[in-house]
């Protein structure tokens, strides 16, 4: 089996895998999968990365979530391996996309990463930095971990500033082109969420927003 058909059958695999799952996964459901894919493929080929491997680690890297409710990539290690392994993909293969998953987490990352890490970053944290995520989406992250506004304003500034203020929000020049605007936005719509609720007023009025 190629490499094509690989990919094929490794998308149809995941596919019919997060039906399973569609209720459950408002904000990590196919609908990320596939628009981190999609992305991921445009950045390798800026950068010369292996678009194989990239594509493969985009459609594999939120498996923790159909493990565990808000839980780390290394998570979901064992049911990529079986599902990679039911696509006919070699373990040298599978353990390279284990990698490139893992070095692109958004809490580990660094300098010193691959290509393919780089490629795989910037298309997740691309989704996370859209205009509308925090409009429609941060409610249906809010809902699937089962975390409160605090909780998720904490995790994203707590993750992105220290990003941000090394410059690797974004690795590849197009996203820093094309993005960074977004991104610089987004999170201090963050910050500002986050310093907000020190407010008791704010509070109420989240309060009441809750009990509605």
């Amino acid at each position: 089996m190629n490499n094509f058909e690989k990919t094929l059958l490794l998308k149809k695999l995941l596919e019919d895998e997060y039906a399973h799952h569609i209720n459950e996964l408002p904000f990590h459901g196919w609908h990320h999968i596939l628009f981190v894919a999609s992305k991921s493929k445009e950045f390798a080929s800026e950068i010369g990365a292996d678009d194989f491997l990239v594509y493969s680690a985009a459609l594999t890297h939120d498996l923790n979530y159909l493990v565990k409710k808000n839980s780390h990539a290394s998570k979901g290690s064992i049911l990529r391996k079986e599902i990679l392994s039911k696509a006919d993909y070699t373990l040298k293969e599978i353990e390279c996309i284990e990698k490139i998953i893992q070095e692109a987490s958004t809490t580990e990352r660094g300098f010193d990463i691959s290509l393919e890490g780089k490629a795989l970053s910037d298309a997740d944290t691309l989704f996370k930095a859209l205009p509308i995520t925090p409009i429609v989406f941060g409610l249906q992250y809010i809902i699937e971990n089962e975390v409160s506004l605090k909780e998720l304003a904490e995790k994203v500034t707590n993750e992105q500033n220290r990003l941000m203020k090394s410059s690797i929000y974004f690795y590849t020049d197009t996203a820093k082109r094309k993005y960074m605007k977004w991104a610089i936005t987004n999170l201090d719509l963050w910050n500002n969420v986050l310093e907000s609720l020190d407010d008791e007023e704010v509070i109420n009025l989240l309060n009441h927003a809750e009990r509605r």
